[in-house]
Formats: structure tokens, sequence, C-alpha cells
């Protein structure tokens, strides 16, 4: 029986990724008769056990994908499982067309990584798993009994090598025509717009006949991603004129690393924005749930700004059961967004509600019985609806569609305006992009980087909240509960106006992930990845100089800890 103790890592937050270099033959089966137990056993608890399992499986561009896939088809096939076969699909799409089944899924990707990273997303139910039942996979992976016949792939890592020993049961294979794949979900996508916007209304209401195309040049950057397949068509379905750029399916991303929050990924399209006078440019990456734009003067939208105009598209179109029975909807925005955008959103009428980072724990949220969630989008560029209209599920092409359409509506109306025009009255900031620092090394006893930053947090907020006189006298720093733990905060002191210069009234903190300080003019944020053992750190202010004394803060509040932390967050350039 194989150690699979390396492929440990690959195991995270809400999926499995990493090195290609860990999906060997071995693993890849241990794998696939991992998720053969996992979804066999929804059957046993189901309330019909006779209903037998069916699971869609589809696949990125990735060099190595397709090969996984069909891998985990034929085990899931032998043990009885009917899997019903896409092909090459966006991750939205699996998620479409597992709606057309019982909710379940698989999609070989690893999103917007590397081109030497392999994954693994999927669904049960329609959920994304959490990050226990992640956890719980691993564990029935190292379960799984390796065939003698695999034994002779030592030391191969080659995803694309062959496993012959496996021969699929095609009583219970489906293979869904790649024009039906595509098809299918354009047709249901349009539907949503002829039902936002019926022909037959009457003059007075605000209407666009679909059967008009949108008055709109749009240039797409695929970056050789899955959307490469489908964008042309389902735009040219909508607007007037499309042009698509890296549109060749191409697992070894010839421009880079298929990641549009990335702001080199941009240039290309920024140009080919100005050059052709578009009025919009759309970026997706590499599995098509991310999503970034640019305006007609080539100027990349902020994901807040972004995250902002997709809520209002959200509230705006609401089916009128819906705005009837949730008149206050909240909308959902991740730990790293914009300072200014809980006052944006609150303006519209909504609760801004603060979330981990995640678009699968937003989900999971949303799709909670009588959410009151409307809609939910991260800084990464995911952005999901839930007015009952399409999939809950962040669909990149879905949400520009969305945002196109409203645009134009808002034209009709007389409200002349381009994007530059709406997006340049919204508050900017000063900002880093998201740094990955290397995790401070801690002894097993010790409480984490994170867990130490958060309790002096906590303590000098609380220090500067209390009735203490503003005097000089030195307040030992609270220390770790755990008689075990040596935190360096034992034997600390402060002073009251040490701890108010560090934490001024006013100040919030959150600590649902990580450790977030919202200060007057900007906040910071310091974490732990979701996706590699790192800290994650993102500071913003209103101006520079906030960015720097907002910096120099957190850099302060780590010292205590790890001076080599502390000398990296003051490293951290702004962008």
């Amino acid at each position: 029986m194989p150690n699979f103790a390396a492929q440990q890592s690959l195991f995270r937050a809400y999926d499995v990724r990493g090195s290609h270099k860990l999906f060997t033959p071995d693993f890849i089966e241990a794998l696939g008769k991992a998720f053969a137990h996992l979804y066999t056993n929804l059957t046993s608890h189901a309330k019909t056990s006779s209903e037998k399992p069916i699971i869609v499986i589809g696949y990125d561009v990735r060099c190595g994908s397709d090969n996984i896939a069909r891998i985990l088809t034929d085990i899931l096939s032998q043990h009885g499982i009917q899997v019903v076969q896409l092909g090459l699909v966006t991750t939205p799409m699996m998620a479409f067309w597992a709606g057309q089944y019982q909710g379940h899924g698989i999609v070989v990707t690893a999103s917007h990584s590397a081109k030497d990273i392999l994954g693994i997303k999927w669904l049960i139910n329609h959920k994304s798993p959490n990050s226990t039942e992640i956890q719980r996979l691993y564990q029935q992976l190292t379960k799984s009994k390796s065939r003698k016949s695999l034994s002779s792939h030592k030391g191969n890592p080659d995803p694309n090598k062959t496993l012959t020993s496996i021969e699929a049961s095609s009583d219970y294979l489906t293979d869904v025509p790649n024009e039906q794949v595509a098809t299918t979900y354009m047709t249901a996508i349009t539907q949503v717009f002829e039902d936002i916007y019926p022909s037959d209304k009457q003059e007075s209401e605000p209407s666009l006949p679909f059967s008009n195309k949108l008055d709109l040049k749009v240039v797409i950057d695929c970056m050789n991603g899955a959307t490469s397949t489908i964008a042309q068509r389902l735009f040219e379905r909508f607007c007037r004129q499309v042009i698509v750029l890296n549109d060749t399916p191409d697992g070894n991303f010839p421009k880079g690393t298929p990641d549009p929050a990335e702001p080199y990924r941009l240039e290309q399209l920024q140009g080919q924005v100005l050059k052709h006078n578009a009025h919009i440019g759309l970026a997706f990456d590499g599995d098509g749930d991310r999503l970034m734009i640019v305006d007609n003067r080539g100027k990349v939208v902020t994901p807040d700004h972004l995250l902002y105009l997709l809520a209002q598209v959200a509230l705006a179109e609401r089916p009128k059961p819906l705005a009837d029975s949730l008149p206050a909807s909240q909308i959902l925005f991740d730990i790293k967004c914009s300072h200014h955008l809980p006052t944006l959103l609150a303006k519209l009428g909504t609760q801004p509600v603060l979330s981990k980072t995640g678009s699968s724990m937003m989900r999971q949220q949303m799709q909670r019985a009588h959410s009151p969630i409307l809609f939910a989008g991260e800084l990464s560029g995911h952005f999901i609806f839930n007015d009952g209209r399409f999939i809950i599920y962040d669909d990149a092409m879905y949400a520009a569609l969305r945002l196109l359409h409203w645009l134009s509506i808002s034209n009709n109306l007389g409200n002349k305006t381009s994007l530059t025009d709406i997006t340049q009255h919204l508050p900017a900031v000063v900002n880093t992009a998201d740094h990955y620092l290397p995790m401070p090394k801690t002894s097993e006893e010790d409480c984490s980087i994170v867990e130490q930053l958060t309790r002096l947090c906590q303590y000098l907020r609380n220090l500067v909240a209390s009735t203490v006189d503003s005097n000089s006298d030195y307040h030992p720093l609270e220390t770790c509960p755990s008689l075990s733990c040596r935190c360096a905060t034992d034997k600390q002191y402060t002073t009251f106006e040490q701890a108010r210069d560090l934490l001024p009234i006013g100040t919030k903190l959150s600590c649902i992930d990580g450790v977030r300080l919202d200060f007057a003019h900007g906040f910071g944020v310091l974490r732990q990845s979701n996706t590699s053992y790192n800290l994650t750190a993102r500071f913003a202010g209103d101006t520079l100089d906030d960015l720097k004394e907002i910096q120099a803060k957190f850099a302060a509040l780590c010292r205590p800890f790890d001076q080599a932390l502390a000398e990296q967050i003051t490293a951290i350039p702004v962008e």
C-alpha cells in the first residue's frame, strides 16, 4: 500500500490542488476509489437507496487534466456509478450540468494556477465540500488498496500515462457531445435574459427587446483557458461586436499564468480595448470562474468597484417575489475588500456582510435554506448571484453578461454614461497586492502567528476601550492560556499610550479570517492562505501615507512574535 503522506498537502481549504509531480498513477487511482466511496455512500444514506448516483465529469485545458478525468471516470463506472462525460468545460459549466442531474460533479482543474499545477474540484448535492469533508476524502484515500499492476509505475509522476489495467464499464458511461454541452448551457443563459427583459413590456417600462443585440463592442481575453471554446459564440449572441484574444485552448499558457487578478496579465487586453475603441474588456481565468474588466479608457476596474456594480445589477434585476420577500437583502463580500465597500453597499439599501475569503465558503452560506444573501463577491474576481435565475455559482461569463445588459439598459433610459463615468466617482484607494509571506516557524506547543496576533489585537482593543486613565503605567500583555505555549507575548508590556497608538479608538477588529483591522483611512489584513502554507498580507489606505502608516502598525504588532515577519511586512511594495 503506497504512502500518500506527500499528497496530504494537496488537500486544501476547498479543493485538491498542487504540483503535477504529486499526481502519480497510484495517487490518481486511490483518489478515484475515494470518490467512488464518497458518492456511493451518498446513496446508502438516501431516502431512495435504489437511486444510483449520477456524476458529471469534465476537465480544463491543462496538460494531464483530460487523462485524470478519464481515469476517475473509469474507476467510478467500475463501481456502478453512472458517469456523464462533458469533455473540456469551464468549472461553472460543470456546475450547470451537475444541476441537470443530481447535483454531483467533478472537474479536473487548477483554476488560475500556473501550468505545472493540477487540481480537482467537485460538488456533492450542488454544494462544494468544506475543509473537513476534504480532509475526510484524504483519510478515505489512505485506506484504498493499490492494484498490483500499478507497482511497475514507481517514480512516474506523469498523469498522462495511461493506466491500462483500468477498464471502464460502458453500461455506466454517457458521453454528451461537445455541441450539446455548450448549446444547452448557452440556451439556459439566453432564457435568463428573456425573462429579465421580455420584449412585450409596456413602453413606459424599461425594456430591451431581446431580439436586438447590445450595441457594444467587447474585447475578451480567454487566457488560453476553458472559456476559449465557448466565449465568442456566447457573447456574439448578445453583443454587436466581439473580439476575442488568446482563444486557443493551451495548457502551456503561452502568455502567462491564467489569472486575471495579476495586473501584468491584463496589459494585452488594455491595449486591445484602446486599439479597437471598445466599450469594455473582459478577462476570464483558466476555468472560467474569475472575472476582471477593463473600461473604455483601458483602465482596470478594481474588483471592489466591480463588486459594487454587480450588486446594483442584482438589486435592480431581482424577481418581484424575491424583492417583496427580501426588501433588505444581504450582500456578501470577503475580508480583503476595501473599507469603503460597506458604506457604498449600505447606500444601496442592502445589508453588507463581511465573509471569509473563498467563493466556495460564500456559496455554502448562500445555499442555506431561506438565505437572505442576494449577491456575493470577493476581491479575486469571484461573483455569485442568488436570485433564482441561474445556478448559484461563480460563473465569470454569466456575471459579465449580467453587467453588460445592465449597462446597456441604463444607456437606453437616457443615461449615456460610460463605465469610466460610473467608476470615476467611486472612492479609490492606494493598496498593496496580496503578498504571500513564509509562515513563521513555531514549536508544536505554541500558537500560530495568526492566533498570537489575534490575541494581542483583542487585548489592545480592550485596553484602549477600558476606563484606564491615560498614564504611563505598564500593563502586561495577555499571555496564551495554554501552559505549554511559549508565546512571545509572555513578559511583554505596553503602555496605554502605546496601545492607543497601535489601535486608536474606533479601530474595528475582525477575526473571522485571520486578523483584519479597519482604521479611519484604510485597513490591513493578515491571514492564513487557503491554498498554500503561507501568510497572506494586504494593506490599503486613502492615501500613500495612510497605507504606509497602516503597514507600519501591522509590522509593530507582529514584531514581538517574529522580527523577520515584521521586516517582510514593511518591505511589501505598493501597487
